[in-house]
């Protein structure tokens, strides 16, 4: 009814692939790291909660991109996915998070790796619905994403930022390029793009929480779709959210090198002691405090990043 054009095993085939895959790697990184598997210790809700980003990332993966009976390559967009969440990391805070929105990256890696495939086609989601349900399913989308992003993530900024810069690009490209602007901002009323803006783009774990980094990245992602678009590059909204994804990444990986290879400063002078008893040793002056303050009693100015 919906018009999905994957067989109906599909999804069960993307879950299995991506809970076999979550659960391989976490073993081999708590073997690697020495702690205990995260989702053993709290039955099967905690194995259920450990594999919720996993079911979230196949199906989104699976429901998103087309590649027609080839069941393999959807299994290894998957499984690129989830490991990536592995393989590509930055410090932030501190901690080694991915910084690639898995979904996204899995769909662009498997339109680069098979030239052939494709994303979902613009019918999906509303192919035999018609009269008023053409208005309720985009609502709920709409209402639920709302709740999620408002409530639960706090990426409202960030939604904000990447609507208003992709209707602008879409009027910069009418009047720069001869684009029809009506047609460019149609594709805002699609189902897709529904989906894209409240599920995909505003992923907590790879788009930053400031609200003045989130309009920076949801207009970035804008802007860069705008310039593949115009260069007439396809599929330009997942290859722009992985270009911003992977150019956040790149900026904490600078900020934590350049704070590690940072040269240390002279060393302060230091003033003769009092003379001691004769034959006594002269004690070295303290330099610095154990409790990370300055010699002089102020502390070091924390450095501000855009997590």
């Amino acid at each position: 009814m919906l018009g999905f054009e994957q067989a109906w095993a599909w999804p069960f085939i993307a879950l299995a692939t991506g809970y076999t895959t979550e659960i391989a790697l976490e073993m081999i990184g708590a073997r690697i790291e020495g702690r205990a598997s995260r989702f053993r210790g709290n039955g099967l809700r905690g194995l259920v909660e450990f594999l919720y980003p996993a079911h979230i990332t196949s199906m989104a993966l699976n429901m998103l991109i087309y590649v027609n009976d080839r069941v393999l390559a959807m299994m290894f967009g998957v499984v690129v996915a989830i490991g990536a969440k592995w393989v590509l990391r930055a410090p932030v805070r501190g901690r080694m998070r991915h910084f690639m929105n898995p979904s996204n990256f899995g769909i662009a890696v498997v339109l680069l790796v098979f030239p052939w495939a494709s994303v979902a086609p613009p019918y999906h989601f509303t192919e035999h619905i018609t009269g008023a349900w053409d208005w309720v399913i985009p609502g709920i989308i709409i209402v639920g994403g709302t709740m999620i992003n408002g409530k639960l993530t706090g990426r409202m900024w960030l939604i904000l930022g990447w609507v208003g810069a992709f209707a602008l690009q879409a009027v910069v490209r009418g009047l720069l390029l001869d684009t029809s602007i009506p047609a460019a901002l149609a594709m805002m009323t699609g189902v897709a793009f529904i989906l894209f803006t409240n599920y995909m783009i505003t992923d907590p774990g790879t788009s930053p929480s400031h609200p003045a980094a989130q309009v920076a990245f949801g207009g970035g992602v804008a802007a860069v779709y705008g310039l593949l678009t115009g260069f007439s590059i396809p599929y330009g909204i997942f290859f722009a959210t992985a270009a911003v994804c992977l150019l956040r990444g790149g900026y904490h990986w600078a900020l934590h090198l350049s704070k590690n290879v940072a040269p240390a400063g002279p060393a302060p002078a230091q003033a003769p002691g009092p003379a001691g008893p004769a034959g006594a040793t002269p004690q070295s002056a303290a330099v610095g405090q154990s409790n990370g303050h300055r010699a002089d009693g102020t502390k070091d100015a924390e450095e501000v990043v855009l997590a």
